[in-house]
Formats: C-alpha cells, structure tokens, sequence
C-alpha cells in the first residue's frame, strides 16, 4: 500500500476518536525508531485542536515518550524540509539556472546539482520522518550551502538550533491536548 493510502486509511481510522464537530486536519508519520512507525492526527473543532497518535496497527499510543519521540522527530523533519535550500528550492534552482545562462560564474554546475539533490531528498509529501531523513536532508542543505560558496557558520544548521523552542512547544501541545491519558 502506498504512503498517501495509508496516510487516508490512518485519517479515516482515526476518526471514531474525533469529538462532536471534529474532523481530522492532518496526519503526520514518523519512525522515531527503526520499524516503529507512527502517525501523529490532528484534530480540528470547535473547541481547541487535539492530537492522538496510532501505531501501525490503529492502536492508541498512551505511552508518553513514544509520543515526544514521535513528534519531535516530525516537528524536526518538517522544519529542516522548510528550510532546507531558504524553504524555495524550485525558485532556487530557476534562479541559478538564469545565472548560469547569463553569467555562467565558476561552480554554478555544482550548485544546480547540490539543490536538484537537496530538492529529490527532501521528497514529496507524505513523507516518514525519521532520524536518518532529517540527517540526509541536514547533510544535503550543506553540500548546497558550500557550493554556494557558504564555507562559514551554516544557516541551515543556525535555523534548526533556533527551531528547538518551537518543536519543544508542538510537543507540549500535543501531550496537553491529548484525547487519551499518557503514561
């Protein structure tokens, strides 16, 4: 079964859990370990949003630090995704495209290629997060940052480190909007 089936399989699921005048809004996966996968729903109301993560099987996660494995890894992932390449990598390579025809400067090649390889490793939504994921995608934004000639501090590296509060927050959210208790 393909990512996106199982991704709508998992949001149909996960709606008997949804309260009068919610629907779920999104479905996050994450492997926070290898084999373990989980998806983490959102749920949109009337009320405040809550969260429930399901395992493989559609069980209920009630364990409290599968569930911070679980989204930090996906807040993590999805932050390094946005700013992997500025956050536009198809502007970006248009951009370095047009400088390449009109200028043609040393090492415009190795840039093409580094955001052409940036862009297909962070991929195309649903995506798994997983540690060996944010790593590549981490690995990759650097090889694009040196051949544009960034061989100082990485901004990439700098926009992960200033991520940390916010990831920090989603996951007090989910744990305190959570519809089942955690142990």
């Amino acid at each position: 079964m393909e990512l996106s089936e199982q991704v709508a399989a998992v949001a149909e699921s996960a709606g008997r859990f949804a309260s009068a005048g919610e629907t779920v809004d999104a479905v996050l996966v994450a492997e926070p370990s290898e084999g373990e996968r989980i998806y983490l729903c959102a749920f949109v109301g009337p009320e405040e949003r809550t969260w429930l993560a399901l395992g493989d099987r559609g069980e209920p996660v009630t364990d409290l630090n599968r569930l911070r494995e679980a989204v930090s890894i996906a807040a993590m992932c999805e932050v390094a995704e946005e700013q992997a390449g500025g956050g536009e990598l198809e502007e970006l390579r248009r951009r370095l495209a047009g400088l390449r025809v009109r200028e043609n400067p040393p090492g415009i090649e190795e840039a093409e290629v580094a955001a052409l390889e940036l862009e297909r490793t962070v991929g195309a939504a649903p995506r798994v997060a997983t540690p060996r994921h944010l790593d590549a995608v981490g690995t990759a934004a650097r090889r694009l940052e040196r051949a544009l000639g960034d061989s100082g501090n990485s901004p990439f590296a700098v926009a992960m480190q200033q991520a940390l509060p916010a990831v920090e927050e989603l996951a007090k959210e989910v744990e305190s909007q959570y519809k089942l208790p955690l142990t």
